[in-house]
C-alpha cells in the first residue's frame, strides 16, 4: 500500500500514513491550534476533530451524528463484497442501541469479570513461563496478543484454542481494512464460525453468550439470526485488537522509560491508576459517526452523510483537559480520559479490558522486573481503527 505523501494534514491528513501511524502526537498538538476540525477527502473523506470538547460533543450529539457505520476507512467493496456484517450495539442508534447494549452488559459486569481474573492471571503466567529463561521476547506478539483473544473466548463459550485463528481473523477486519480481499476474507470466516456455532448452541445452549442471544426474547419475540452473529462477532472483534494494543503499548512504554518501570515495580499498589494514564497516553481506538443532516460544526459545513472520526487519542492528549498531557503520569490524579469512549456508546466491555491489563502488567512486572527495548529489534505500530504496537522485542538482559 503506497499513497501519496501527505503535504497539508489540515486539507489532506492520511491516518495509515507510517510516521502518523508510529507517532500522531505532533499532528495533533499542531491540528488542534490551526485547524482543531481537519477535513481530508481520502480514505472516502472524513472529518477529523482533535480537541477533548469537539470529540466529547460530537459522541454524545446522537441526534445529528450517526453511528451507523463507525468504520474509520471507507473502502467499497468492489472485487469481494462477501457478507454485511451489523455490529449491534456499536452501530445501532437508538432505539435499538437500548436494549440491545442492555443484553451485553451483564456479560462485561464487576462479577463476571472478577470470575475471569484468575484465569486471566493463570494464563499470563503460562505465556511468561514460555519465555522468560531466554534473553528476551517480544512482548506485543508472544504475550499481549496471546491474551485477549483467549479470554473473550470465555465469553463466546468457544475454543481457547482458536485465538491465534482469531486474532488473524480480527487483524484481517481492522488492520487490513484498507486490503478489500483480506478485509473480506476475515469477515466472512467470523462469519461462517459464528454460524456454525450457533446452530450447535440451538438445542444445546451453554453458559456463553451466544447460546443466552440465541434464547433471549425481546418485546415477545427472539432476536434475529443477524443480530446475534453480529453481537457476537463485535464481542470478538472489539475485545481482541483494543485490548491487545493496551497491554502492548503499556509493555512498551515501561521498556523505554525504566523509570516508570521501576517504580511499578517498587510500588505495585500503584498500578491500576497508572493503568488508567497509560490508557489515557496511548488510547488506541478511533471511532466513526455519520452526520445524519448539514450542520455547521467547529465553523465546518458538514453535509449528510459525511463521517466525522473520533479521535479518543487525540483528545485525551488535549492540553486544555490534561496538564502536561504529553507526559505519563503515573499517578495523576484528575484523569477524565475517554479511552472507552464517551456518551452511550460507550465501551461495554471496559471492566474487562481493565482487568486484562492490569493483571497482564502485575505478572509481568513481578516475574520479569527488568526488561528494555531490544537493541536491534524494530519496534511496529499497526494505525486505522485500533492504533497499537504489532512487535515489541525486549531484552531481558
Amino acid at each position: 500500500m503506497a499513497n501519496p505523501p501527505v503535504l497539508n494534514w489540515t486539507t489532506d491528513f492520511d491516518v495509515l500514513d507510517a510516521e502518523y501511524v508510529a507517532n500522531p502526537y505532533p499532528v495533533w498538538d499542531d491540528l488542534r491550534v490551526e485547524c482543531p476540525v481537519a477535513r481530508s477527502e481520502r480514505w472516502g473523506g472524513s472529518w477529523l476533530p482533535t480537541r477533548y470538547a469537539d470529540v466529547f460533543a460530537v459522541a454524545h450529539d446522537v441526534g445529528h451524528f450517526s453511528s451507523s457505520d463507525v468504520g474509520v476507512l471507507t473502502v467499497p467493496d468492489n472485487e469481494a463484497p462477501g457478507i454485511d456484517i451489523p455490529l449491534p450495539p456499536i452501530d445501532s442508534d437508538p432505539p435499538e442501541h437500548t436494549w440491545a447494549r442492555r443484553l451485553l452488559l451483564p456479560w462485561f459486569s464487576h462479577r463476571r469479570v472478577d470470575a475471569y481474573e484468575p484465569i486471566t492471571r493463570a494464563l499470563c503466567n503460562r505465556l511468561i513461563d514460555g519465555f522468560q529463561g531466554q534473553d528476551g521476547a517480544d512482548a506485543a506478539i508472544d504475550y499481549a496478543q496471546q491474551i485477549p483473544a483467549r479470554v473473550i473466548s470465555l465469553v463466546l463459550g468457544v475454543p481457547a484454542e482458536m485465538a491465534d485463528t482469531f486474532t488473524g481473523w480480527v487483524r484481517d477486519v481492522l488492520e487490513f481494512a484498507y486490503d478489500e480481499q483480506r478485509r473480506a476474507s476475515g469477515r466472512d470466516a467470523i462469519v461462517g464460525y459464528l454460524l456454525a456455532q450457533m446452530e450447535e448452541r440451538r438445542d444445546n445452549p451453554g453458559d456463553d453468550l451466544i447460546s443466552e442471544l440465541l434464547h433471549v426474547e425481546v418485546d415477545g419475540a427472539p432476536l434475529p439470526d443477524l443480530h446475534v452473529m453480529g453481537t457476537a462477532a463485535l464481542t470478538l472483534i472489539a475485545g481482541v485488537d483494543t485490548t491487545w494494543s493496551g497491554i502492548g503499548a503499556a509493555l512498551w512504554h515501561l521498556a523505554t522509560h525504566p523509570a516508570d518501570r521501576q517504580r511499578l515495580v517498587d510500588e505495585p499498589e500503584l498500578i491500576p491508576v497508572a493503568i488508567e494514564e497509560l490508557l489515557r497516553a496511548y488510547s488506541p481506538v478511533t471511532m466513526a459517526r455519520i452526520a445524519t443532516k448539514d450542520i455547521e460544526f467547529g465553523g465546518c459545513p458538514m453535509k449528510a452523510g459525511d463521517k466525522v472520526l473520533l479521535s479518543f487519542a487525540s483528545a485525551n492528549r488535549d492540553p486544555d483537559v490534561f496538564e502536561r498531557a504529553d507526559e505519563v503520569i503515573l499517578d495523576r490524579e484528575v484523569n477524565r480520559h475517554i479511552a472507552f469512549g464517551v456518551g452511550i456508546h460507550r465501551c461495554a466491555g471496559s471492566n474487562l479490558a481493565r482487568m486484562e491489563m492490569r493483571v497482564a502488567i502485575e505478572e509481568w512486572l513481578l516475574r520479569i522486573p527488568q526488561f528494555r527495548l531490544a537493541e536491534h529489534g524494530e519496534v511496529t505500530w499497526a494505525g486505522g481503527q485500533v492504533r497499537g504496537p504489532r512487535s515489541v522485542p525486549v531484552t531481558f538482559t
